[in-house]
């Protein structure tokens, strides 16, 4: 086996480790195969697909501001349907009081029409109108008052829990000149989202959990490796990369996540229940925002180059195994921050981790398909999309091997962290 390979393994190994314990009780036991009708989607995945439109379609949010909003809406409503259901599992922040005769389409579009309108006081007549159309379904009466009232509960204790939880603070990448230190990249040359590492976690008790031993040295046979494979595979022009390595780089690279799509199309397809639903969006959702958190540590402490800088400046390196090439792009455009140690990897392993211990299962099929790209892309496995996740950035030019893996296991960490202590039956 190569290098390149055992690293990827070993990646992937740490990843399902953590999330694949089939024996676990902690699983959700697995759902039935989807009905020979077309499924519909519930309140949750009907809500989550009403708050993309909040957060990306018109807010046009940052993949990490992405993650903080949808882990807001999603542990409010957890923990509204959670408490209708007599408390099946760990409340997240708290469960109101409730018989199990309240509407839990109710307590689920308020739980995340007050919290989108909380993020989003911008957007409130657009947000209202939606809820207003979707209560206006729900048959007047105690029950629709009473969920009402537990969507509200929930989500004004989510709304204390995150008021200045540390998001949007003042913190700005360090920048330096020296062989190694990040500094800003081409078209846009910009500075964006160090705030996240100050940013109070979901889960884990602090930033500085999951720290690594940093990217590999400028001399050393692993820099010259990672160096040499982005140069080669990641140019705008390359010669190496397929048609299908392309268009993989590109579909994972589109800023309107394929993974929401991913998420909505299993708990539809598997015929999930409101409960089932909310807890796996409320796992998914905050396990993904914390490895990110992690992660932007992580970018901040290192604050390491990127491709698209360290070969034009290869000569200043110190190593004499990495070829300058002042005219060398990548395929994709740079983002505006460091690049150890990679953000989707984290946030990928973090997902498909917890997808996979929620469905107690890595081989399930599911696909996506991209806005930018125009196409879709399918898996058999959880581990394949965190698989060619490491790869697709690598492919694209923006991120060396090295970030990308311990992306991954950062990712991966965090799940194992949460897995034990969040979201657990409690009969």
């Amino acid at each position: 086996m190569t290098r390149r390979g055992r690293t990827r393994r070993t990646a992937l190994r740490v990843a399902l480790a953590a999330a694949v314990a089939l024996a676990s009780p902690l699983l959700l036991s697995s759902p039935g195969a989807p009905a020979s009708a077309a499924p519909t989607p519930n309140a949750v995945v009907t809500w989550d697909a009403l708050a993309q439109e909040s957060i990306w379609d018109v807010a046009r949010q940052s993949p990490h501001e992405q993650a903080r909003s949808f882990s807001i809406v999603h542990g409010a409503i957890y923990d509204a349907v959670n408490a209708i259901a007599r408390k099946p599992y760990q409340p997240y922040l708290g469960a109101p009081p409730a018989t199990g005769s309240e509407s839990v389409d109710a307590a689920v579009a308020t739980a995340a029409f007050r919290t989108l309108e909380w993020l989003f006081p911008a957007q409130q007549a657009a947000i209202q109108a939606k809820y207003n159309t979707f209560m206006a379904g729900i048959p007047n009466g105690t029950p629709k008052t009473a969920g009402t009232a537990i969507g509200q509960k929930t989500a004004t204790a989510m709304i204390a829990f995150r008021t200045n939880d540390g998001a949007y603070g003042s913190r700005v990448w360090r920048e330096g000149t020296a062989p190694g230190q990040w500094r800003r990249t081409p078209p846009g040359f910009g500075s964006d989202g160090a705030w996240m590492m100050d940013v109070k976690p979901f889960l884990i008790p602090n930033a500085t959990m999951f720290t690594t031993s940093g990217p590999p040295a400028l001399t050393s046979a692993q820099y010259t490796r990672d160096f040499n494979e982005v140069k080669a595979i990641g140019a705008a022009n390359s010669t190496v990369r397929t048609p299908d390595q392309t268009d993989s780089a590109r579909w994972w690279h589109d800023r309107r996540l394929t993974e929401w799509e991913i998420k909505r199309q299993l708990a539809v397809n598997n015929n999930l229940t409101n409960m089932q639903a909310a807890r796996m969006f409320a796992m998914v959702d905050m396990t993904e925002m914390d490895a990110l958190i992690a992660c932007y540590y992580e970018k901040y402490r290192w604050s390491f180059w990127r491709p698209v800088t360290f070969i034009p400046a290869a000569a200043s390196d110190g190593n004499p195994n990495t070829a300058p090439d002042p005219a060398w792009t990548p395929l994709l455009v740079t983002p505006p921050h460091p690049d150890y140690t990679s953000g989707h990897t984290c946030f990928t392993a973090a997902s498909m981790g917890a997808l996979a211990h929620f469905y107690g299962t890595d081989r399930m099929s599911f696909s996506a398909t991209s806005a930018d790209t125009g196409t879709t892309r399918s898996f058999d496995r959880f581990s394949a999309a965190l698989a060619e996740v490491i790869e697709a950035r690598i492919w694209g030019g923006i991120h060396t091997r090295s970030a990308d893996v311990q992306g991954a296991i950062i990712g991966a960490k965090t799940l194992a962290y949460m897995i034990p202590r969040y979201f657990k039956p409690t009969r």
